[in-house]
Parts: C-alpha cells; structure tokens; sequence
C-alpha cells in the first residue's frame, strides 16, 4: 500500500510539476516578449524621416541601457540602400536581422506583424529580437526596426522558477508520502488490534473475541467469532461421536469378554451377534462424522436427479422384478454433497424396493415453491402404523425382522439430513397405499 501510494504520489506530482513549469516558463518569456514589443512599438513612435532621406529620433528612449556599450538592450533600424542604423549599446557590431536574411524586395508582399526569434549571433550573449518592417511618411523605404536584448535575464528567472517547483514539489511529495505511510499504519492499526486479541485466545484459552474494536474491524471479528463457534460445535460433535461410540460399543465388548472368560460353548454365536452390533454403531457415527466434516468443507451443490437415477440403476439390480419410477424436475439442485445424498436416498429407495410390495414411486421437487426441496419417496407395502413413526428412526429399529438388515437406514437418513439442515417425515402413500417418506432438504 505504501509503494502504490508513494509511486502514485510522485506520477501525479511529477506530471503536475512539468505542467505548472512550462505553463509559467510560457508565462515569464510571454512577458518578456511584451517589454520587448513595447520598446519597439516606442522606437517606432519616436522615429521620423530627415531631409536627407534618412530615419532619425525627434525624441529620445528612455531606457539608459540604450546608451552603454555592451548592455545587453540594444536597437538597430535598418533599410535598404542604407547603413544600419544602431544604438550606441552595439558599439561596432551589428544585428543580423531576419528580414535581410529573407531579403525583403519592394515588390513583396508588405508585412508589419512584429516577429519575435532567437539568435546566437554574438558569441557567448544569446539574444531575443523583436523586429518589425513598416513605411514612415515621408520615405517610401521599408525600414525594419529591431529591438534585442540578452537572455541572461530570462533565463535566470526560467531557472529560478524550476529551482523553486522542483523544492516545492520535492517537499511536498516527501509530506504526502509520509502522510501516506502514517495513515496507512493507522489505519491497520485495529488489525493489529485484533492480531492481539487471537493470540490473547491462543494463550489464555479463552474462546471469544470480547474486548472492544473499532467498527471497521467488526465484521472481521464477528467473522472470527463465528468461526471460533462452528469449531467448537464440530469439536463438540466430535466429542460426542466418540462418547456414543465408546458407550455403544461398550456392552457388545463386555458380552464377548464375559463369554470368553466363561468359556461359554455358544461363544462363535455371540460373537457372530455382538459384532454385527457394534458394526452397525460403527456404520452410524461414521456416517455422521463423514457428513460433518463435508459439510464443513463448504457449500455443496448436487443434482438431485443423476442422484436418483445412480441409485435406481444399483436398486434394480438388487430387486430386478420390481418397478421402481423417478418423476419431477430434471434441474433440481441440493446444497448437500453427492456422496452424502446417494446414501440419503440409497437407504430409501432401497428400503421402499425391500420392505414395499414391488412398486416405487419418487416424486423429486415436489412442491417447487416451498423453501426446502422435498422429494417424496412411496411403495406399495403395509406401511407404518402412525404410533411406530417416531421409534423406527431409533438405531437398530426393526418392524420387520423376517428380511435382512441392520436397522441403521432411516436413522442414518435422519442424522445426515439434520446435519445439512434437513427433515424427514413418514406418512400414507394415498397413491400406492404404503408408505411416505418426505425427505425435505435445503436449495442450493
């Protein structure tokens, strides 16, 4: 930030600069230009023609350096078929003056306009001329009157004005950079503030930002509080996964300990028994702990119907003289991730194709306007008594004990569905009789 504002900073003001020096530059010689018009314009009031032809002053200019050699004002009128006629500042040198470089004839065009040049005529004095052809009356001679004068005088007043620019601007360059630099540390000021705050957490355990900031880093440190909740919710999941996990699996081991220790002759058939109980435990909680840490992954986007339609090709092959239909939207979309939902409607469908009577009917986005997207999974079975709904989504729940299982699915549907934000219902299938299974899940 302080490179981008010093390198700025010195573009703008060097440009700023340059303009200024030449607007002024412009300014001082347009002035001295003036004098220089002005002196002419004096000479030519004063001037007359003799008797003899020739131009004389009835009156005399009033600048003194006229008058001493070598001042660096000097006059001269010249014209043709005469001897140039100078001031006594040229001693013995004379101007050559650009109208006799042009060699004016008396057939030319006559032009009066006053023109002002440069020369490097005599030797270590540049001059600047202000010359002018006119006709005096009386003479019918184009007189050219010049007036030169040194440029030391302007050109110490151009190199003043530089001098002067390039300390202001030199000054006030150096201010603003600094000015910049100071800002900038004030202005990030409060994030240092808030660095000390995160390692005030780090070392004192505290979990939350409390000590007041300024209003600009608020959303910083709400953000970071924010944050600090959602690790310690999943840090707290996690915890209880494992203390769940620990419990459950807490009296499968005991049972087998207990047979082993008394030599029970049953003991491969608890073994059988309790191992399937503890991998149905281990089956849960890992499906919930892979969806928690999805979902902290970010936002998920996933197609509802390639979804439905993977599993209804796995399902097929499992149940191939069943009949299993998918209707709705084809573009419906879930903030779920892929994985997690094809086990979500895995376990349905497959529970729907298992248990029902041989007919599946899913509905995908059933009511596009509602907030959530609900897909309605049905069969053709016996249903659900209404005051069994509640307990089969209990782990290890079975209505029905005659078909394999390990009672996990809708318990596994459950938890994962909550985790993104989710629901699920059972109600009557009033279509196929048996039961409804509304999964609503949120948009994406």
């Amino acid at each position: 930030m302080g490179l981008i504002a010093a390198g700025w900073i010195i573009v703008l003001l060097l440009g700023g600069g340059i303009a200024l020096e030449r607007t002024l530059t412009r300014q001082v010689i347009s002035n001295f230009d003036e004098q220089l018009e002005y002196q002419l314009t004096s000479m030519i009031a004063s001037a007359e023609i003799d008797s003899f032809g020739e131009v004389w002053f009835y009156r005399t200019l009033g600048d003194q350096r006229f008058l001493e050699p070598g001042s660096g004002l000097y006059w001269q009128i010249s014209g043709e078929g005469f001897e140039p006629y100078p001031s006594r500042s040229l001693w013995d040198r004379t101007l050559a003056l650009q109208a006799q470089d042009r060699g004016v004839d008396a057939g030319d065009e006559f032009n009066s306009d006053v023109s002002i040049y440069n020369s490097s005529q005599f030797e270590g004095e540049p001059l600047r001329i202000a010359e002018r052809t006119v006709i005096l009356p009386g003479s019918e001679t184009r007189w050219t009157f010049a007036v030169a004068s040194a440029t030391e005088q302007i050109d110490n007043q151009i190199q003043q004005v530089r001098l002067i620019l390039t300390w202001s601007f030199a000054v006030l360059g150096l201010g603003l950079i600094v000015m910049a630099l100071l800002q900038i540390r004030y202005g990030l000021s409060p994030l240092r503030r808030v660095r000390a705050a995160i390692q005030k957490l780090r070392t004192t355990g505290e979990n939350r930002i409390t000590e007041p900031l300024p209003a600009e880093v608020e959303p910083l440190v709400d953000e970071v509080n924010a944050l600090l909740d959602h690790t310690e919710r999943q840090a707290e999941e996690a915890r209880m996964h494992a203390g769940n996990l620990a419990h459950a699996l807490k009296t499968p081991l005991t049972v087998l300990t207990n047979a082993a220790t008394a030599r029970d002759p049953n003991l491969s058939e608890a073994v059988f028994r309790e191992t399937r109980t503890m991998q149905r435990h281990v089956d849960h909680h890992l499906a919930r702990a892979r969806a928690v840490g999805r979902r902290a992954v970010g936002q998920a986007r996933s197609d509802v119907r390639a979804s439905a339609e993977a599993v209804r090709r796995a399902v097929e092959r499992l149940y191939p003289e069943g009949r299993l239909d998918i209707a709705g939207t084809k573009k419906a979309l879930v903030a779920i991730e892929r994985q997690d939902l094809d086990e979500i409607l895995g376990n349905l469908i497959e529970n729907a194709a298992k248990y029902g009577g041989g007919s599946v009917f899913v509905t995908l986005d059933h009511e596009p306007d509602s907030e959530l997207l609900k897909i309605w999974v049905e069969d053709d079975g016996m249903g659900i008594p209404e005051a069994e709904r509640s307990r089969i989504f209990d782990r290890g729940a079975r209505l029905d004990t005659g078909k394999p299982g390990t009672g996990l699915g809708l318990a596994i549907v459950r938890d994962v569905a909550e985790i993104y934000g989710g629901t699920v219902t059972l109600g009557e299938s009033e279509d196929l009789g048996g039961l409804l299974v509304e999964l609503s899940l949120p948009r994406a």
